[in-house]
This record gives structure tokens, sequence and C-alpha cells, in this order.
């Protein structure tokens, strides 16, 4: 079990070296609604035309321009088109109510829209000169009188004109979006190839700890690790395929960490890697050559990393702020480029008010955007959980930087 100290970069290459067969993954069809965050493997090609079939964009009247040589004209209504109808024959010199998204009459070339045009009601019959579908009969005895004369094309939405068959809908490495859902949906698509997600276990530490829900007994906590850590891996790429909690019997953590390995690529414990009587993960992992050491950040400082039948494990610190901010620094990084997400940059913004930071030691303070500047949240404690909650960044301030004064730049680092 080596011990020592190391800077935060120090650290983060050794995760990143110890996480690398993470970033070897496969590929795997998922149905549409289970690929939403998820990473397409390949690209995908439209199958179809989008539209499929030439058809209205408004509500109007289609009618070919060749038989229109001035406005305002009254015309014959030979047939009423809705969505879903079929494609009925346009005889020339007359109109065919439609509806948006009913197919274009063969031989119309624009749709005039409602508003341009004023219905004539009587009885007058309407010849008719050619065969037209059954729908035609709703028309018949209707003249419209079209006020504007239309340009060829106006209001016709062309087949293709969206996406033609053959060529790119999404590129790979599309992270899946409910645009992107709409989009595979519109062109007939039930399945797409997704990257696999690395899979992650679990394991919160210590004898205080019970779950949500239960009554407190004197000296025992809710454990908030637990979740947080399942929930920070899955907003980050990752498969949670067990959680589990642990007391500080060291046969009962070896068991549960043995069936965490065996199910996931990667495990997180939290809790005993400090320096009291009862650090489970040290007993437990110790004498299987982990590595302990001492990263110089505040909060976060007790850092571990073991191999369990070749699965990683990292040991972040049992404090809830502590924990979190280990998971930010460390594993996010690789668990985003596993499951192929983008990185989450670092911005630079000013302080609002400013600030003491403890000197030789990496900070990272809970801290929440403030229009365009930046505002520290008070309360510096590792057990500040609420606190926590209200930030959406940490500030990353150097282990040489004591002070910082108002509008002085930062770096900041989104939760």
């Amino acid at each position: 079990m080596a011990g020592g100290r190391r800077s935060v970069e120090e650290h983060a290459r050794h995760v990143a070296t110890l996480l690398s067969p993470l970033l070897i993954r496969g590929t795997e069809p998922v149905p549409l609604l289970e690929a939403l965050g998820r990473v397409l493997a390949e690209e995908v090609v439209a199958p179809i035309d989008l539209p499929t079939f030439r058809n209205s964009q408004m509500d109007g009247y289609a009618v070919d321009t060749a038989s229109l040589t001035a406005a305002p004209a009254t015309l014959p209504v030979r047939a009423v088109l809705a969505a879903g109808d079929g494609v009925v024959a346009h005889v020339p010199g007359t109109a065919t109510k439609i509806m948006t998204g009913a197919p274009l009459p063969t031989g119309a070339d624009a749709v005039v829209p409602v508003e341009d045009t004023v219905p004539v009601e009587d009885t007058v019959p309407v010849e008719d000169t050619v065969p037209v579908e059954d729908t035609a009969a709703e028309g018949r005895g209707l003249r419209v009188t079209v006020c504007t004369l239309p340009e060829p094309g106006a209001y016709v939405r062309e087949r293709g004109s969206d996406i033609h068959r053959g060529r790119t809908l999404l590129p790979a490495g599309t992270v899946v979006a409910a645009r992107h859902v709409a989009a595979l949906a519109a062109v007939g698509l039930t399945h797409v190839s997704v990257r696999t997600r690395p899979r992650v276990a679990v394991i919160s530490t210590g004898s205080e700890l019970v779950p949500g829900g239960s009554v407190l007994a004197p000296g025992k906590i809710h454990d908030s690790n637990g979740p947080a850590l399942a929930a920070s891996a899955a907003a980050n790429g990752a498969l949670v395929v067990s959680v589990d909690r642990s007391g500080d019997d060291a046969e009962v953590f070896a068991a549960k960490l043995a069936r965490a390995a065996s199910v996931a690529e990667v495990v997180f414990t939290s809790g005993g890697v400090s320096k009291g009587d009862f650090e489970v993960v040290k007993d437990v992992l110790g004498p299987r050559g982990a590595e302990f050491v001492s990263v110089a950040m505040q909060p976060g400082g007790p850092q571990g990393t073991a191999l369990v039948d070749s699965v990683p494990v990292l040991t972040f610190p049992g404090n809830p702020v502590s924990a979190l901010v280990s998971f930010e620094v460390f594993a996010r990084p690789v668990l985003r480029a596993a499951a192929g997400l983008p990185a989450v940059e670092p911005e630079t913004r000013p302080l609002s008010t400013g600030l003491s930071s403890v000197p030789g030691k990496r900070q990272f303070l809970r801290a929440r955007r403030d229009g365009g500047a930046v505002v520290a949240i008070p309360g510096a404690g590792s057990h500040l959980i609420a606190a926590m909650a209200t930030a959406d960044v940490l500030l990353d301030i150097p282990a040489d930087t004591s002070d910082l004064e108002p509008g002085e730049l930062v770096k900041v680092l989104p939760l």
C-alpha cells in the first residue's frame, strides 16, 4: 500500500491511465426512446425521402398556375382533400380544397392559402369532365374566388425537400436528443446503433449509514453518497449496474466489492480511506496492492486506486461534498470520454466578491453563476451537502493562490 502526496494533475493522469480500458467500447442496437442521451455509433442514412410525396403547406386550394391569368378568378371546386387522403388528378381551370399535409393533386403546382380566397356557395352544378376520386363529391356544387395569383410552387412541400433518401440524417457521434428522435422516427426507423455505456458500480461505506426512509437512530445518517455517485455516473454516460452500502465489517465489504467487480467495469467507493481506526476500504484493499495517496486539493484530499479481479476501483472520501468533488475532478472526464460524450469545458468568469483560499492546496469551492460573473457559496465544510445543492459550478483555485479580489478572473468547472 504505497502512500505519498500528489498534485491534482498527477492523480488525474493516474486515474485516466487506470480507466483507459473503458475507452474501448462496443455498439448495441436500442429502441429510439432508449437512445435518448446515448451516442450514435455510426452514421444514420435516410432510408426514404422526406417528405415522401408532394403535399400542401397550408390549408387552402390547390390550383395550376397556367390556368390562372388574372385575379380575382372564380373556380369550381373539384374535390376536398384531407391529410391522409390519396392522390387525385387535377383538372385544369379548377381548384381542389386541400388541408395542410394532404397530397397535392397530380397536375396542380401551387396552393392558395384559404386567407386569400372567398368561398362561393351556390347550387350551380359543376359538370364532371374527367373522373376523380370519391373525395371529389364533397366539393361538387362549390366554387371559390381566388384573390391572388400564386407563383408556381407556392406553399407546396416538394418530395425530398427536407432530406433525400441516401443522404446523411445524423452523423456518428451525435448525442441523441429529442429533436434527433423526431427525425429518426419521421423516416420510419425504430432502432439505432449506439455506443455501449461503461458499467459502473457504487459502494458507500460506514456503519453510520442507513437508507433514505429509515428512522434515524442516534449516531446514524442517511446515505447520500451512494445515490449521489450513482446519479453522477448516470448523468455522465454510464450504466449504473449496482448501488450498494456496507458497514465497517471487512468481510462484508470484501464480499460486496467482489460482487460489484463481477458486474461492472469500474467501481466507485466512498468512505473508509482516512486515518481513523475503522477504515474498511483501506483494510480490505491495502493488502491487495491498493495505492492510497494524499492529493493536494480541498475538498477530496484522501484518494485511492486499486484493481479487484482486474476491475479498477476508485476510492473516494466519505464526506459527501468530498465524494462529489472527487467524482467531478477525476472520474467524470474519463466516463464522458468512454461514453462518447463531449468533455465539459471549464469557463472563465469574474468573481462577484473577493475570497481567501488555503495556500498549498488546489481549492474546488462551491459557487454559482451570477449573470456573467460567479459568486462563491459560503461555508467550506465538506459535509455541507445542502449548500452543494445550490451550486452550479466549482471555483478552481490554484494551490499558489491565497487571496482573490472582486472582478478577478477565475477558472470555473460547470457541474
